[in-house]
C-alpha cells in the first residue's frame, strides 16, 4: 500500500499570501493558482488588473506542474529542444510556459504553485517563492 500526500487549503493559503504580498511590494498584478497532488485547484487568486487569459494559463501551469512533476518552463524547453508537441501527452491542459512549480514531499508530488501574467522568469520566481512558503510552513526543502 502506498501513502498519498497532498497539499490542502492551509498550504494553499501560505503560498497565496506569500506571492500576493510580494506582488504588492513590486506594484504588480498576476493570477496565482495552487493545485493538489492531482493538479486540481485548491485556490485561485486573480488580482485586480490581472488579465483574464492568465486565469486559465495559471490553472494549466499548476495542473501541468503537479501532473508531470516538473517545472513547466523546463517541460516547454524540452519540447522545443527535442521537437515534440504537447499533444504527445494526450492532454490539452499541459503547458510549457515558465511559472508552474511542483511541490515535492517524500519523493512524490504533493501539489503545485503557479503564477501567470508577468514575464516568464518572474512568474517562475514568484511561483518558487510560493512553493518555498509552503515548504517552510511544513519545515521541508524545495527540490528543483
Amino acid at each position: 500500500m502506498k501513502a498519498h500526500f497532498s497539499l490542502g487549503d492551509q498550504e494553499a493559503q501560505q503560498a497565496l499570501n506569500a506571492i500576493h504580498t510580494e506582488l504588492l511590494k513590486r506594484n504588480k498584478t498576476a493570477v496565482i493558482a495552487i493545485a493538489d497532488s492531482h493538479g486540481e485547484l485548491l485556490a485561485l487568486r486573480r488580482m485586480d488588473g490581472a488579465g483574464l487569459p492568465s486565469i486559465q494559463v495559471a490553472t494549466n501551469k499548476a495542473y501541468s506542474a503537479a501532473r508531470l512533476g516538473e517545472f513547466t518552463g523546463d517541460t516547454g524547453k524540452a519540447a522545443n529542444t527535442q521537437g515534440w508537441s504537447f499533444s504527445y501527452y494526450g492532454e490539452l491542459k499541459y503547458v510549457g510556459w515558465d511559472g508552474g512549480v511542483p511541490v515535492w514531499h517524500q519523493n512524490q508530488v504533493v501539489g503545485s504553485v503557479a503564477v501567470s501574467g508577468l514575464a516568464p522568469t518572474e512568474d517562475r520566481e514568484l511561483a518558487e517563492l510560493g512553493a518555498k512558503a509552503i515548504l517552510d510552513h511544513l519545515n521541508l526543502e524545495l527540490i528543483a
